[in-house]
C-alpha cells in the first residue's frame, strides 16, 4: 500500500538507489569482434539468429502495410505536433563586431550522425522513436541510425518500424542491450560509429551508456521513471490515483509520489490506488513499484508542496490544483510540467508536442528535456585585424607571462617583429 507520511529527504533517496549493471566484458566483445559478438549476443539474449542486422526496405514496407490507417494518422498527427513545438527550439549562430574592424561569433552546427536506441522485443515504443528521431532531423543530422532488438522471430514490430519511417530515420538495425550501444559507439562492420547515442534502455544499456560517455556523447544517464502530483483538497481522487499508476505500471523501480495539503484527499487516493491496481494487466510490477518507491507527503500548503517538489525534482509534474499558473513560476526543478486537472503526463508521452525524454533521479536540477539542441554543437570564432590585435598585443602577452606561459606571449609579441614591439 502508498505510504503516507511527511517528506524525508534522505529516505526517499534511499529507496531511489540503483545498481550498475557490469557490461564490460559486452563492450570489449563487441568492440574486438565486430558484427561477429552482435549475432552472437542477438541469439543469446533475443532467442533469434539473424541473417542480416539491417532493416530492410521490403520490411518497412511490409510494416507500413500491416499498420491500420487509424494508427498511422495518430502517429502522423503526434509527429507533426511534436515537429511543431521542437522547430521552435532551433537556433542560429550570431556575429558581433568588435573594434577596429574585428568580429567574434558563434557557429551552430548539427552532428553528423547519431544513433537512437528503442527497447524492444516483446514490446513496443513508437512514442520514443518520434521523440528522439525528429528532433534529431529538425537539428539537421545528417545520418540518423536505430538500433532496436528483434523478437524471437528475428522481427521488429509493425508499429516501431512505421514510427521510424514517419520520422525519418535513416537506418535500423535489429539489435538491442548493451551490445547496440557498444555498436554505435565503437562501429562494426554493418553499424557505423556515431557521435551521439540518445535514447531510453534498462540498466543494462544505462551502464553501456555511461561506460562509452566521452568516446561518443550522450543523452542522459535515465534512471526509473517517476511522476510527482500536487494536488489540492478539491482534486479528484479517481484521477490522482491513476496518474500515480500510469507511472507505477513501467518498472517496478519506477517513483510515484502524490504531495498535497489536505489529508482526507491522502487517505481517499490511498484507497483509490488500490482499488484501481488490482485491474491493470501489468498490476505486479504497480504493486512492488507502489509499495517499494511510492508515497504520498501531506505540507501545510501548495506553496510546501511546490518546495518539496522542487528538492525532489522529478521528472514528470502535474500541477493537479486550481490555477496552476500561479504556481508554474515557483517551479525551478521538473523534467516536465503538466498543468490543471485535465493535462495528464501521458499526454505528453504521446501527443501534445513537448519532449517525453527527460533527466529523471533529481537530475532535473541540473539537465534538461532531451531537444534539437541535443544534436547541436556550438564553435566560436574570431576575427581580428592587424590593427585590432596590435592595440592589445602587450596587454595579452603581459597577461600570458603572469600565468607562466611565455610561448603564448610570443605568439603575440611574434606577429610585430620589428616594428618596435
Amino acid at each position: 500500500m502508498i505510504r503516507i507520511g511527511k517528506y524525508d529527504r534522505e529516505a526517499f533517496g534511499r529507496e531511489r538507489t540503483q545498481a550498475d549493471a557490469d557490461v564490460g566484458e559486452i563492450l570489449g566483445e563487441v568492440a574486438k569482434r565486430g558484427d561477429e559478438a552482435l549475432y552472437e549476443y542477438t541469439w543469446r539474449f533475443d532467442g533469434c539468429r539473424l541473417g542480416e542486422l539491417l532493416v530492410s526496405g521490403s520490411e518497412i514496407e511490409e510494416a507500413l502495410a500491416e499498420t491500420d490507417e487509424y494508427f498511422m494518422e495518430t502517429l502522423k498527427l503526434a509527429a507533426s505536433n511534436i515537429r511543431a513545438f521542437h522547430e521552435k527550439q532551433l537556433r542560429t549562430g550570431f556575429s558581433m563586431s568588435a573594434p577596429k574592424g574585428s568580429l567574434l561569433g558563434q557557429k551552430v552546427t548539427p552532428l553528423e550522425r547519431a544513433g537512437l536506441y528503442v527497447p524492444g522485443g516483446t514490446a513496443s515504443y513508437p512514442s520514443t522513436v518520434l521523440m528522439n528521431a525528429i528532433p534529431a532531423k529538425i537539428a539537421g543530422v545528417s545520418e540518423l541510425v536505430m538500433t532496436t532488438p528483434p523478437n524471437s522471430e528475428g522481427k521488429i514490430l509493425p508499429a516501431v518500424l512505421a514510427a521510424a519511417s514517419v520520422a525519418g530515420v535513416d537506418k535500423i538495425y535489429k539489435v538491442g542491450g548493451a551490445q547496440a550501444i557498444a555498436a554505435l559507439a565503437y562501429g562494426t562492420e554493418t553499424i557505423p560509429k556515431v557521435d551521439k547515442i540518445v535514447g531510453p534502455g534498462n540498466r543494462y544499456v544505462a551502464s553501456a551508456k555511461r561506460r562509452v560517455f566521452g568516446l561518443v556523447d550522450i543523452d542522459m544517464i535515465a534512471g526509473p521513471s517517476e511522476i510527482l502530483i500536487i494536488a489540492d483538497k478539491d482534486a479528484d481522487p479517481v484521477i490522482v490515483a491513476a496518474d500515480l499508476l500510469s507511472q507505477a505500471e513501467h518498472d517496478a523501480l519506477a517513483s510515484a509520489v502524490l504531495v498535497t495539503d489536505c489529508e482526507e484527499l491522502a487517505k481517499r487516493v490511498q484507497a483509490e490506488v488500490e482499488r484501481q491496481l488490482v485491474l491493470l494487466p501489468r498490476a505486479e510490477i504497480a504493486r512492488r513499484s507502489i509499495d517499494n518507491c511510492g508515497g504520498i507527503f501531506i505540507c501545510d500548503s501548495i506553496r510546501e508542496a511546490v518546495e518539496t517538489s522542487n528538492d525532489i525534482a522529478p521528472e514528470h509534474l502535474e500541477l493537479c490544483v486550481e490555477e496552476p499558473m500561479q504556481y508554474l513560476p515557483h517551479i525551478k526543478n521538473a523534467g516536465s510540467v503538466f498543468l490543471g486537472r485535465y493535462t495528464p503526463e501521458a499526454l505528453g508521452d504521446y501527443f501534445a508536442g513537448t519532449n517525453h525524454t527527460l533527466p529523471t533521479s533529481g537530475t532535473a536540477k541540473f539537465a534538461s528535456p532531451l531537444g534539437v539542441d541535443s544534436f547541436l554543437k556550438r564553435s566560436s570564432y574570431i576575427y581580428y585585424t592587424k590593427e585590432a590585435l596590435a592595440e592589445v598585443s602587450e596587454r595579452i602577452a603581459d597577461f600570458a607571462r603572469r600565468e607562466g606561459l611565455d610561448a603564448h606571449a610570443r605568439s603575440i609579441e611574434s606577429r610585430f617583429r620589428g616594428e618596435g614591439r
